[in-house]
């Protein structure tokens, strides 16, 4: 154990037919802040105040091992991301558990935060390919800790899921890092795989009556909910139902009603009767429990972030496609809008009702709704012209172009006092001017997208990923922004292989940390 990290680990399981409020003991410290508000979720690894960014290639060969995946790491500087001390690591690094093997898909999952309060942010990175013995895809998590020289190898963590090895489980294909409660001094992590949503506390008090030796350095806490627990949480719940069945594919995290907690949006597809629609729980933070407030419509993607101003964050959800893909509201792709209050994330005309919709068909958008462009695939906020209003881009890695098929598009609508407009608003492909590249069949440019500081200059610069990019070895474009917000010019991008790292099929950005 390094010496300034708690010796204690303490976890909470949060089953996906749950959704209850999980109540954790008292905090015993006051500990450093961790990350609450959707702007605050840092990713400075060597504390130089510069936001870094990490980006996964799951389909990477290490060693000839095809599909083994790594990450690279990018490290801010007044200039922005410096690629030349970007780092490269694997499974084979000294230090990182386990060993790179065939299909782990290492990378395919990453997520930052401070988890052990000691001001450095800590690397998580999902290995859902990873195989326990004989079982197949039972997934695994890794924790790099940072440090003053940045991520290594050394010390690092392995998480396996509490419900124990299950085949085809992916324990890690998504994760989220947030300080929901007051009990750890810094933020605490949400794992999904196929069957749960797990809860980790790492340097949690005990409980009265649990006691922690020296043999026990990695202890864990578990609970697990069944439906029935749910509806009695509905019921203290301002009288909500319990919550949908979801198979769930990601989470956001911001303080969508300002009380100093973050609160966790767990986004899926519905299951049941009515099958494959966007969904999403909201669970709000408080200073002992995360507790199960309501359910949303939209998903199976998020992203958080105060679009108007106001102090609250709001919640963005995007649904690429759908069972109704062909009626004229859903064809392409639907976004749509939370405004954050005190209730938390409420719809256009209030608590419970149905959020602002967006399209591709809505005034001042770009382009039009046509079936597989996949508008709102992936989702990011930030504030790219310092006016006080974070702005939303949008991945279309769908969208065609021309006769050009998956060639994919980003777009970008701006943050105002009144919520998001299309007024201003800007997309690009790979054939817009100075984008460098050309549009080639099934790039799926837009496939991620993340708004992104790393200059500290207050405006966000646009990060997106081409994960087909040259048949699937991926890439990454980097806009910059100034006081007119995101701009093309100059744009340039960066893959595996800048670094060194073999990027042969390795679908470069099929993850970036949010």
């Amino acid at each position: 154990m390094r010496k300034h990290r708690s010796a204690a680990l303490a976890a909470a399981t949060l089953l996906l037919l749950t959704g209850a409020g999980i109540a954790t003991a008292p905090a015993a410290w006051a500990g450093v802040p961790g990350g609450t508000r959707a702007d605050d979720r840092n990713c400075d690894f060597d504390g130089d105040g510069f936001d870094d960014v990490l980006v996964g290639a799951p389909g990477a060969a290490v060693g000839g091992r095809r599909g083994a995946g790594l990450v690279t790491v990018q490290y801010g500087s007044p200039h922005g991301i410096d690629t030349r001390a970007g780092t490269v690591i694997d499974q084979d690094t000294p230090g990182v558990p386990g060993g790179a093997e065939a299909g782990d898909s290492f990378g395919a999952a990453v997520a930052t935060g401070d988890l052990d309060g000691d001001g450095y942010d800590d690397a998580v990175i999902g290995a859902p390919g990873e195989d326990i013995g004989t079982r197949a895809d039972v997934g695994g998590v890794i924790v790099l800790w940072g440090s003053p020289h940045g991520l290594v190898g050394s010390d690092s963590l392995w998480l396996d899921s509490l419900l124990g090895p299950v085949a085809g489980a992916r324990f890690g294909s998504a994760l989220g890092a947030a300080r929901f409660t007051a009990e750890t001094p810094g933020d605490q992590l949400i794992v999904l795989d196929g069957r749960a949503a797990e809860w980790h506390l790492f340097g949690a008090a005990p409980r009265p009556g649990e006691s922690r030796t020296a043999t026990d350095p990695r202890w864990h806490r578990a609970h697990s909910l069944n439906r029935a627990a749910v509806a009695r949480a509905g019921a203290r719940a301002a009288d909500e139902p319990p919550p949908r069945d979801l198979v769930a594919k990601s989470v956001t995290t911001g303080d969508h009603d300002r009380n100093g907690y973050a609160d966790l949006v767990i986004t899926g597809l519905s299951t049941g009767a009515e099958p494959g629609h966007g969904w999403s729980w909201y669970l709000a933070g408080e200073s002992d429990r995360l507790d199960y407030r309501r359910e949303l419509r939209g998903g199976p993607v998020a992203a958080s972030g105060d679009i108007d101003g106001d102090g609250y964050d709001d919640l963005v959800t995007g649904e690429p496609q759908s069972p109704d893909d062909g009626g004229e509201t859903m064809t392409g792709g639907l976004v749509g809008v939370y405004r954050g209050g005190p209730d938390g994330p409420a719809g256009a005309t209030g608590v419970g009702t149905p959020p602002q919709w967006w399209t591709q068909n809505s005034p001042g958008v770009p382009g039009d709704s046509e079936r597989g462009d996949g508008w709102g695939a992936d989702l990011s906020l930030g504030d790219t012209n310092k006016d006080g209003y974070a702005d939303l881009a949008i991945g279309a890695p769908g969208e065609d172009n021309g006769t050009v098929a998956d060639a994919g598009m980003v777009t970008v609508l701006r943050g105002t006092a009144r919520g998001l407009t299309g007024s201003g608003a800007a997309s690009w492909t790979q054939n817009s001017p100075s984008v460098p590249g050309a549009v080639e069949k099934g790039d799926r440019f837009g496939g991620h997208v993340r708004l992104v500081d790393p200059n500290a200059d207050g405006r966000f610069g646009l990060l997106t990923a081409a994960p087909g990019e040259d048949t699937g070895d991926g890439c990454v474009w980097v806009f910059s922004a100034g006081t007119g917000g995101l701009t093309a010019t100059g744009s340039w991008t960066f893959g595996a292989g800048t670094f060194g790292g073999p990027y042969l099929d390795a679908r470069y950005g099929a993850a970036i940390d949010e």
